[in-house]
């Protein structure tokens, strides 16, 4: 039997999941989210701004 490099649980001290390890040749999460994002565009501007207006088209829920 051919016998590979597994992943790893590592329990994390204080958190209520735990990780698994790298595996060698592939993204990490950041990562494959940013290839998945591509370059982010804003949005289009509708004339009348607010102090915030600018922030918040340039904010992406955390969820995408």
């Amino acid at each position: 039997m051919d016998e590979q490099p597994r992943q790893k649980v590592v329990r994390v001290r204080g958190s209520r999941r735990a990780q698994l390890t790298p595996v060698a040749g592939t993204l990490t999460d950041s990562e494959a989210e940013a290839t998945l994002r591509g370059p982010r565009k804003p949005a289009p501007s509708t004339g009348d701004r607010g102090p915030n207006d600018e922030r918040l088209r340039q904010d992406v829920p955390p969820h995408y």
